[in-house]
């Protein structure tokens, strides 16, 4: 198998000790003006696992992410957004990090390298065939998120994936690959950044497209947002005066009264 680690390969800059703080910034912030391009790059092989991911949630599935180190928690991070922003519950989009949930702020050492924990940590949800599973990995080398999509394909779980090396072996598992490639990280190997950065704008390209088509959208609106805090409320106050054009008094007390803005609008619209 043909297989470079491009995120290893070293950084196209040198003696960064040696520059100043606004040479770093704006060299930093050169390197992070590619990502998007790569992500561009990417969106057939997106759009494909994102077709999966919504037959499957139409009947009832899950997304789970699973990943090690920063891709673990960018996954964790993507799924605990989902239920205030689109109303959705918190067993529908899982995040799974090798070492569990004290690794989200502090390293384990070597979890990432175990064989077994990530399918184990899966089957502690209850996985099957309803599911979709997404590994995580800037190298597409991690062992745990390999091995836990291999015992998925055994058990005809859809899995996808996410990583920043081309034809890597995380690739060569996942049946429906995302190869985000950003090339050589400004600190020669800290895939927390290009890499980071690439799996953050594909997650959010993921889940939203899939909430969208899971009708939580409404209009441009997150109208199944939870109102967790009074910007949220007040935001919903001002997505119903919008869209039924009436006073600021009335939205507030039909948000008040039914606590979901897309309930709202329905009962008004209703004559109740």
């Amino acid at each position: 198998m043909n297989f470079t680690k491009t995120t290893e390969q070293d950084s196209n800059y040198n003696h960064l000790e040696k520059m100043t703080v606004s040479e770093l910034l704006t060299n930093i912030n050169s390197e992070d003006k590619t990502v998007a391009l790569a992500v561009e790059k990417a969106i057939p092989q997106i759009e494909i696992l994102v077709n999966q991911i919504v037959q499957k949630l139409e009947k009832g599935g899950r997304l789970f992410y699973i990943g090690a180190g920063t891709s673990g928690r960018l996954g964790i991070l993507d799924a605990s957004e989902c239920p205030p922003t689109f109303g959705v519950s918190y067993d529908l989009v899982i995040g799974l990090i090798a070492g569990g949930d004290s690794a989200i702020r502090k390293a384990v050492e070597f979890a990432e390298d175990s064989t077994t924990q990530g399918w184990k940590d899966l089957q502690n949800y209850n996985i099957s065939e309803k599911d979709v599973v997404i590994g995580i990995a800037a190298s597409g080398t991690t062992p745990y998120v390999i091995s836990a999509l291999k015992n998925c394909n055994k058990n005809q779980i859809i899995t996808g994936c996410i990583t920043s090396n081309h034809n890597s072996p995380l690739s060569q598992t996942a049946q429906y690959p995302v190869e985000v490639i950003v090339g050589p990280e400004f600190v020669t190997g800290s895939s927390r950044m290009k890499a980071g950065t690439a799996q953050k704008m594909t997650l959010n390209m993921i889940t939203t497209t899939t909430m969208i088509k899971l009708e939580k959208v409404k209009g441009n609106k997150m109208v199944d947002m939870q109102l967790s805090n009074n910007k949220l409320v007040n935001r919903g106050i001002k997505m119903i005066m919008s869209e039924l054009n009436i006073s600021q008094k009335e939205a507030q007390n039909l948000l008040d009264k039914y606590k979901n803005v897309r309930t709202a609008i329905q009962h008004y619209n209703n004559g109740n």
